[in-house]
């Protein structure tokens, strides 16, 4: 009987441990990486030892980078600076949450000022907000809320934002381990979300008075724009079916309802699913016809050719990946391997960079 109970506890704590941590930690990293690309060709590495990383942003040579601990590294000709961020309320530390996206203003270089996305703990809740920091020297400083009260929890957070075309700040919103707020138009939660660069709603966004611009989705983590201006978003799935979507204004994508193939009137199926594979696809970039994503599970940076539908890995051997970033001249990576769910080396994370020239040899 005493044997019966042991292995029943024990088995208890296995499950709860693998719906604890979610599909970003469903394997680990090998510690000995030789990092490749399908071309044979090695990325250039800018910066290590980083901490847990999320996005990138670059001005001029100047690359910047959010860790979710809550500080900024500045990078300029190969000179490193890890700067501190202050924030007016207490940062989360719970698993996925902490300082997540982070934008460059446009006019930056005269403002000082960027849009960020963060997760903090009040009254023993956790909440996300967007709002504008803007630095002096080395600090940045929080000086103004866009949004406040976006459903938080222990994971699915979203987290990422991006300007896009039009001029407006989008930002991707977790579920918050509540599935059913991802079809509530009334939650911020499971959302698309669109706002003015000064955090008012736009008058053109699809439901009234409404920040919502596209709902039913679990944990959208990549936002990129083709060169018509067509959003595409990338999202982890529940039990792998993680997806690519092509988002337009109003649409519901489906969560909880479907996935994968999954069909229902009005809920539309992803452009491509992982299926039973987990990608967990985070940060996206679009280029010359294709969306460059990063793959955490996967352990890849990834890229679909829209027209062919082609998926390919551009990168492998360095661990989970969480952001990519693209330019006219160069891919940029970053590995997420420090991040409590990763086998990390000891230079790890890493920044990385690889031309993109190297991506359309024969």
């Amino acid at each position: 009987m005493k044997k019966l109970l042991l292995f029943f506890l024990m088995a208890t704590l296995f499950l709860t441990g693998c719906n604890m941590n979610d599909d970003e930690s469903k394997n680990q990293p090998n510690p000995d990486k030789e990092v490749t690309g399908t071309l044979g060709e090695n990325p250039d590495v800018l910066v290590t030892n980083l901490q847990a990383p999320w996005s990138i942003q670059k001005n001029g040579d100047t690359m910047y980078v959010s860790e979710r601990t809550g500080t900024i590294v500045e990078w300029d000709k190969d000179k490193m600076t890890r700067q501190k961020v202050n924030l007016k309320k207490t940062l989360s530390a719970k698993a996925e949450a902490g300082l997540l996206g982070f934008l460059l203003a446009p006019d930056f270089s005269k403002s000082g000022q960027a849009f960020a996305y963060y997760t903090y703990e009040e009254g023993g809740n956790s909440i996300n907000r967007i709002v504008i920091l803007e630095k002096n020297d080395d600090i940045w400083q929080e000086m103004e809320t866009l949004i406040d009260g976006i459903p938080s929890g222990d994971f699915h957070h979203g987290g990422r934002i991006k300007i896009g075309p039009d001029d407006k700040l989008y930002a991707t919103t977790g579920d918050a381990r509540k599935s059913e707020i991802a079809q509530d138009i009334e939650s911020l939660g499971g959302k698309i979300l669109r706002l003015n660069l000064d955090g008012t709603i736009p008058k053109d966004n699809p439901f009234g008075n409404s920040y919502v611009y596209s709902y039913g989705h679990r944990n959208p983590q990549g936002l990129a724009w083709d060169e018509a201006g067509q959003l595409y978003e990338s999202e982890h799935g529940d039990s792998a079916h993680d997806e690519l979507n092509k988002i337009d204004a109003g649409k519901n994508y489906g969560w909880p309802e479907i996935q994968g193939d999954e069909q229902k009137p009005d809920m539309i199926k992803p452009l491509i699913h992982s299926g039973e594979n987990t990608w967990a696809p985070s940060g996206m970039a679009y280029f010359d016809g294709k969306l460059y994503f990063a793959a955490l599970r996967g352990e890849a940076l990834k890229s679909y050719d829209v027209k062919s539908g082609k998926l390919t890995n551009i990168i492998t051997g360095s661990g989970r990946i969480r952001d990519v970033f693209v330019d006219e001249e160069f891919i940029y990576f970053i590995s997420n391997n420090t991040d409590g769910r990763g086998n990390p080396d000891e230079k790890d994370d890493k920044l990385y960079r690889l031309p993109l020239s190297r991506l359309n040899m024969p």
